[in-house]
């Protein structure tokens, strides 16, 4: 029989974005948070999965390789805009940022599962949470304050 996973508060999610030093990290962990999504749903999200008028994001093949909507918090839809402003990638919204600002436009794959997991874990680390199970879906809706500051 499996256990089920530790669930992070709010108050956690929110310290684990204020620790995120870099832009693409805090918007990826309020992404995935934010709308209870896996991190490989997370990376592979695409500006055509965005449907702002009805605030919604399609998620494509999924656990299962399934599709399914999830709603879209107006404050997700704010900083992802902002993160899409800084690269404006034709189609990935978290591209590897690999390279000048140009190469991070034409790259090809979204940021390294790898290394965004050793980058939560470092946060999570610093954050002191003693969880068994750090990156479960978590479906939270909160007014974070502290996105502005890049």
């Amino acid at each position: 029989m499996r256990s089920l996973p530790d669930i992070l508060t709010v108050a956690e999610v929110e310290q684990l974005i204020a620790a995120a030093r870099k832009l693409r990290y805090r918007i990826f962990i309020l992404t995935t948070y934010s709308m209870g999504l896996r991190l490989s749903e997370t990376l592979a999200l695409q500006v055509g999965d965005i449907d702002a008028a009805r605030s919604r994001v399609h998620i494509r093949r999924g656990k299962g390789h399934k599709d399914r909507f999830v709603p879209l918090p107006s404050r997700t839809l704010e900083a992802l805009r902002a993160l899409w402003a800084r690269h404006r990638h034709p189609t990935l919204l978290f591209p590897n940022p690999v390279g000048s600002p140009e190469r991070v436009r034409l790259a090809t794959t979204h940021m390294d599962r790898g290394g965004t997991q050793k980058a939560l874990k470092t946060l999570v680390a610093e954050c002191g949470i003693k969880k068994r199970s750090r990156f479960t879906r978590f479906a939270i809706r909160w007014r974070p304050t502290y996105l502005n500051a890049a």
